[in-house]
């Protein structure tokens, strides 16, 4: 498998998230590696992007965005969930791709007790989802998708993957746009 540097994600945003379908994600938490298939994800596009969180500026929230492409941005959602981001495009424009949905892999176990659910499909198949049954959280937040505990491969598991695209899911703003992108027919998809 060939990992995926720091140049895959410095490029533009929505190229990066349909490549991104059919890479591996790779989490090696303290206790145990979680991997799995991107299979969905959303691109945002920075200060341009009515949906995205740096739409009205840098804040303490996402100012990670901010930075360089490649790092790890996670957030809070409802107050309960987490997210996982990848930042993308170059450290002026404040972008990134969330990843929506993963065909589990690795860690799968770990994965049904942090999910509380036995069915594979349950596991993973939306952004808050994939974070709780890999364990992810906030302290992941600003640390590098390269050089870090998350870390992308191309495995070419899945041969030519057919990509269809969509609105982004929960948006009130710039929920027109056809940024999101999924596998086509992958069960593991959060929503077709």
């Amino acid at each position: 498998m060939i990992q995926l540097g720091f140049d895959f994600f410095a490029r533009e945003t929505e190229l990066v998230a349909r490549e991104l379908l059919g890479k591996i994600m790779e989490y090696n938490s303290p206790w145990v590696k979680f991997s799995g298939i991107v299979v969905e994800d959303e691109a945002y596009l920075g200060v341009n992007d009515p949906g995205s969180h740096s739409f009205r500026g840098k804040t303490k929230r996402n100012a990670v965005m901010f930075g360089p492409a490649g790092i790890s941005y996670v957030y809070l959602i409802y107050g309960m969930y987490y997210c996982y981001n990848v930042t993308t495009h170059r450290e002026d424009i404040p972008a990134a791709v969330l990843i929506r949905a993963l065909q589990p892999l690795e860690g799968i176990e770990v994965m049904k007790k942090n999910r509380k659910k036995e069915n594979l499909k349950d596991l993973c198949s939306g952004p808050g989802k994939l974070a709780q049954a890999m364990g992810i959280g906030m302290t992941l937040n600003g640390t590098s998708a390269v050089d870090g505990p998350v870390k992308f491969f191309d495995p070419d598991l899945l041969g030519e993957v057919k990509i269809r695209e969509a609105t982004r899911i929960g948006l009130t703003q710039g929920a027109e746009s056809l940024l999101r992108f999924y596998v086509k027919d992958n069960v593991f998809v959060s929503r077709k």
